[in-house]
């Protein structure tokens, strides 16, 4: 039996076109197939740098028995999570209903209808801890499908009927107020860890969507202690083993809670998210650390995940060979204070395993250390700490580098585009920005079609068959809305409009609730459906949110109205979950505040008063503002119509909730409007 992966263009697939297992793609044929031969269907789901698919792959779909067994009594279909997050949504939601849990790889057991019976993420080899062998699994539903066929369908019936029925707690169309904005914050209050930063335990995440509330919260009411969580999460982040003191960029997750040891997978999502939340932190207190995490960050995402026609990669492996021909994870980034001595030196090898908190028991596994700047580091000399760690990456550089998922996907490369666009604003790093641009036009060049649809993944340059999701359109459109804000090029504008077209005509339904698919994709056994922000903004609240932007830059009613209709969800899970909506807070900060539209006009672009009025009023702090910067009497941005100079000189006009400020040529007064 062939194995059907050679030609798509998913890393993770390809990583699977060589197992003896006779993969089928997510498609029509392979469920048409096990309706002909009369059997069940292995979902297999996972993604390009997942550690334990990798670890299962190996033990089980590369080994010639299983996949025998497989080949013979089973029809097998691999689905990469991030080209088919809509797949992925549906029968994740049934293996948490039935498990309690969940996560990847996901073993899912369907029958021909695609209607799941039985669930599971990763399958030993042998029975270890509890857990059967896989061989015992496939033997265990081969019976079931053979002698008790009944069954089994009476139990994928009422799976199903159950996931259909499932209704998510809306809340209504009324957006959230200062009481449900209060009860958030005192929520995370609650969960806050005030030791090492961050909320919860282990494994702890990086909080970027509730650090992005916080500091709009804090910038809206004055409130000291949600600026205090973010600047501490922020700084034990910046200072632990989870973010990379050699390259910049951030892991995954810490498995611990202080932040030490990383799950060491970098990607995009979170160094995008990350990226534009430390600019943020920046521009409200001026923190050097903050200034020097995002631009580190910022160079790590152009230097290391950037592709050859301009966008940028999804992720870099955990695992790399560590030198011995073995795939560990974490061995491209960990040191011994041996291994430092080997490359520093007898002088400054010690002062290393200091700076960097390597220990001789290690920090990790096998007496390793992760790099991390402890508390307590003391004061070194600048200059010498420079040299250490050029020398460390220069060193680090030479070692098997992790693999990289090269698959462009649109929803990440629009947070990536949003958070380089800002940040080369801020710190007046024009390459960034033209980054942010080439990834943009790759976006619309490549992913959108003539209908502004717009698809899912490309990689290498060709596009590839899965249709956008929410996610993908909301995300794009707030990174083209970022462009539009820092260039002043009404391009970006009008291709966020097109997508939020798009939203508005085939994602929203009657009540203002927003669905992951469009009316017209393929339909599966639910239409996906979660508001949750987990490891990136929920297709929902970055819907909302970039519904609001854009209604602010041009007036459109339509687009307001569905942002306040779909900000109901924050008011009914904010004060519950706040971790978990924390992009949808921060949308709603800025829909409390109006937002505020700012045009700045000058004589021409490259007037020096005008381009410092742009640059203040891009590192206004008020939540959401949107900004407008084009030459007076231009039709380019809505925004500008009207705004004449004032006595000649560029000007600056600050709108919020239909009420405008007198026109200011100073920047200190347009910076005290911008953060009152």
């Amino acid at each position: 039996m062939p194995n059907r992966l050679a030609h798509e263009t998913s890393p993770y697939l390809l990583q699977h076109a060589d197992n003896p297992v006779a993969w089928w793609p997510w498609s029509a044929e392979a469920f048409e197939e096990a309706r002909k031969t009369n059997r069940p269907v292995l979902l297999s789901v996972g993604y390009s740098s997942c550690h334990w698919c990798h670890v299962m792959a190996h033990e089980s779909f590369e080994d010639q028995p299983t996949a025998d067994y497989l080949n013979e009594h089973f029809v097998s279909v691999k689905v990469d999570r991030e080209e088919r997050p809509d797949v992925d949504a549906v029968y994740m939601e049934a293996v948490q209903a039935a498990t309690g849990q969940g996560g990847w790889p996901m073993t899912v057991f369907l029958t021909p209808d695609a209607e799941p019976f039985y669930f599971g993420t990763y399958f030993p080899p042998a029975p270890r801890h509890g857990m059967p062998s896989f061989r015992q699994v496939l033997e265990g539903v081969r019976s079931a499908w053979t002698d008790r066929r009944d069954e089994v369908a009476e139990v994928a019936g009422k799976i199903t009927r159950d996931l259909s029925q499932r209704e998510i707690d809306y809340g209504g169309t009324e957006a959230p107020g200062e009481e449900e904005l209060s009860a958030a914050l005192l929520g995370l209050t609650r969960e806050y860890d005030p030791q090492r930063g961050g909320f919860g335990g282990a494994p702890k995440f990086p909080p970027s969507m509730a650090l992005e509330f916080l500091l709009r919260h804090h910038a809206r009411t004055g409130a000291e202690g949600a600026l205090e969580m973010a600047r501490d999460t922020c700084e034990r982040m910046a200072r632990g083993g989870i973010y990379d003191q050699l390259a910049g960029g951030f892991a995954r997750y810490s498995v611990d809670r202080e932040w030490t040891v990383p799950h060491f997978e970098k990607m995009l999502y979170d160094n995008a998210l990350l990226c534009r939340v430390y600019a943020h932190l920046w521009r409200s207190t001026g923190s050097d650390l903050a200034r020097r995490v995002a631009i580190e960050t910022a160079d790590f995402m152009v230097r290391e995940l950037r592709t050859a026609e301009g966008g940028f990669a999804s992720a870099l492996d955990a695992d790399s060979d560590d030198g011995t021909g073995r795939h560990v994870e974490g061995a491209y980034y960990v040191w011994t204070p041996a291994q430092l001595t080997e490359v520093l030196g007898e002088q400054d090898g010690p002062l290393a395993a200091q700076y960097f908190g390597v220990t001789a028991d290690g920090t990790f596994e096998e007496g390793q250390s992760v790099l991390q700047l402890p508390q307590d580091e003391g004061v070194f000399d600048a200059e010498r700490i420079a040299s250490v760690k050029s020398r460390l990456l220069e060193a680090r550089s030479r070692r098997p580098a992790p693999g990289r998922d090269d698959k462009v996907v649109a929803a990440w490369n629009g947070l990536a585009i949003a958070a380089l666009a800002e940040t080369g604003a801020y710190f007046d790093r024009p390459d960034l920005v033209e980054a942010a641009v080439s990834a943009a036009d790759l976006l619309v060049r490549l992913h959108l079609d003539e209908h502004a649809k717009l698809a899912r993944t490309s990689k290498d340059g060709q596009v590839g068959a899965n249709a956008g999701v929410l996610e993908d359109y909301a995300d794009v459109a707030e990174g083209f809305l970022a462009l539009a804000s820092v260039t002043g090029e009404g391009v970006w504008l009008e291709f966020a409009g097109f997508l939020l077209d798009h939203v508005l005509a085939g994602f929203v339904d009657g009540s203002g609730a927003l669905y992951d698919t469009a009316a017209d994709a393929e339909r599966l056994i639910r239409r996906p459906q979660d508001p949750t922000d987990n490891a990136t903004p929920s297709g929902w609240t970055a819907a909302a949110g970039a519904l609001l932007g854009y209604a602010a830059q041009t007036g459109a009613e339509p687009h307001h109205t569905a942002a306040e209709r779909a900000l109901g969800v924050v008011k009914a899970l904010g004060p519950r979950v706040p971790r978990f909506i924390g992009w949808g807070l921060a949308v709603a900060e800025a829909y409390l505040d109006g937002p505020r539209e700012v045009a700045v006009v000058g004589p021409s672009l490259d007037d020096a008063a005008a381009r410092a009025l742009h640059r203040t009023a891009l590192l206004g702090t008020a939540p959401g503002a949107v900004v407008a910067f084009g030459v007076a009497g231009s039709d380019e941005l809505p925004l500008l119509a009207d705004r004449p100079l004032v006595d000649g000189e560029p000007a600056a006009y600050v709108c919020r909730n239909f009420t405008c400020d007198a026109p200011t040529t100073d920047p200190e007064r347009l910076r005290t409007a911008l953060s009152r």
